[in-house]
Protein backbone atom coordinates (compact mmCIF):
# COMPACT_ATOMS: atom_id res chain seq x y z
CA UNK A 1 0.00 0.00 0.00
CA UNK A 2 0.94 3.55 -1.20
CA UNK A 3 1.59 6.51 1.38
CA UNK A 4 -0.35 9.27 0.67
CA UNK A 5 1.05 12.45 0.27
CA UNK A 6 -0.66 13.91 3.26
CA UNK A 7 1.25 11.02 5.55
CA UNK A 8 4.55 12.11 3.89
CA UNK A 9 4.08 15.80 3.87
CA UNK A 10 4.57 16.31 7.93
CA UNK A 11 7.98 14.34 7.91
CA UNK A 12 9.48 16.64 4.75
CA UNK A 13 8.44 20.14 5.35
CA UNK A 14 11.47 20.29 8.38
CA UNK A 15 14.25 18.25 5.78
CA UNK A 16 12.71 21.34 2.99
CA UNK A 17 13.40 23.99 5.80
CA UNK A 18 16.54 23.56 6.80
CA UNK A 19 17.51 22.75 3.55
CA UNK A 20 16.85 26.49 2.34
CA UNK A 21 18.33 27.68 5.68
CA UNK A 22 21.50 25.79 5.12
CA UNK A 23 21.41 26.85 1.18
CA UNK A 24 20.89 30.52 2.34
CA UNK A 25 23.29 30.72 5.00
CA UNK A 26 26.02 28.99 3.25
CA UNK A 27 25.41 31.87 0.27
CA UNK A 28 25.61 34.53 2.12
CA UNK A 29 28.33 33.51 3.64
CA UNK A 30 30.16 32.60 0.79
CA UNK A 31 29.38 36.15 -0.40
CA UNK A 32 30.28 37.80 2.36
CA UNK A 33 34.01 36.19 2.81
CA UNK A 34 37.06 37.49 0.73
CA UNK A 35 38.61 34.15 0.77
CA UNK A 36 38.06 30.57 1.24
CA UNK A 37 39.57 27.19 0.77
CA UNK A 38 39.74 26.59 -3.11
CA UNK A 39 37.68 28.89 -5.39
CA UNK A 40 34.52 30.56 -5.18
CA UNK A 41 33.15 29.28 -8.30
CA UNK A 42 33.58 25.50 -7.04
CA UNK A 43 32.23 26.16 -3.64
CA UNK A 44 29.14 28.05 -5.24
CA UNK A 45 28.70 24.77 -7.58
CA UNK A 46 29.07 22.30 -4.01
CA UNK A 47 26.15 24.47 -2.35
CA UNK A 48 23.89 24.66 -4.97
CA UNK A 49 23.72 20.89 -6.48
CA UNK A 50 24.82 18.67 -3.84
CA UNK A 51 21.95 19.12 -2.04
CA UNK A 52 21.84 19.11 2.19
CA UNK A 53 25.40 17.45 2.10
CA UNK A 54 26.83 20.66 0.13
CA UNK A 55 26.28 23.51 2.22
CA UNK A 56 27.58 21.70 5.13
CA UNK A 57 30.93 20.22 3.42
CA UNK A 58 31.34 24.45 2.41
CA UNK A 59 30.89 25.23 6.09
CA UNK A 60 33.35 22.67 7.48
CA UNK A 61 36.02 22.50 4.79
CA UNK A 62 35.90 25.68 2.33
CA UNK A 63 35.56 29.06 5.10
CA UNK A 64 38.57 30.37 5.69
CA UNK A 65 39.36 32.14 9.12
CA UNK A 66 40.24 35.70 8.26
Amino acid sequence: MSPDISQILPLLIPIIILQFGLLLFALVDLARRAQTRGPKWVWLLVILFISIIGPIIYLVAGRQEE
